[in-house]
């Protein structure tokens, strides 16, 4: 990791990131309790390891990084993903939403306003998403 990533992900942690992991983290947990949501689960757990350190890091289409389709990018994904906005998507999406906007009022915030937009999408739609060095 770069030392710019570095210093990005400590300042990153301590303006809204931990809070939003630690939404993921209970996200991930309520879904591993219920057995049936183990699928969304792991998810949301590789999901919340990308919200707390996500600099230096990207959130791609899970077939372009293996170069085939499978369960998670095709129409069980898209089930899939639907069922997760249902139960979770929204309520996490919302919670980037309402963080970017209290850090986009500071003129220092903005770049992290920006990136807790982009958590906000794969918020929304997370099945099917791999986190690959950026």
């Amino acid at each position: 990791m770069q030392p710019v990533s570095i210093l990005l992900n400590l300042l990153w942690i301590l303006f809204g990131g931990a809070w939003m992991a630690f939404g993921w983290l209970i996200a991930a947990v309520v879904m591993a309790i219920t057995i049936i949501g183990l699928p969304w689960a792991r998810a949301a757990l590789n999901i919340a390891v990308y919200t707390l350190l996500p600099f230096g890091s990207r959130a791609v289409r899970r077939d372009m990084v293996t170069g085939e389709s499978d369960m998670g990018t095709g129409l069980l994904g898209l089930v899939g993903n639907v069922i997760w906005f249902v139960l979770a998507g929204w309520w996490l999406a919302l919670g980037h939403l309402v963080t970017a906007i209290a850090l986009a009022i500071t003129i220092v915030g903005i770049p992290f306003a920006w990136a807790h937009l982009k958590l906000a999408a794969i918020a929304l739609w997370p099945i099917g998403k791999a986190i690959v060095p950026a």
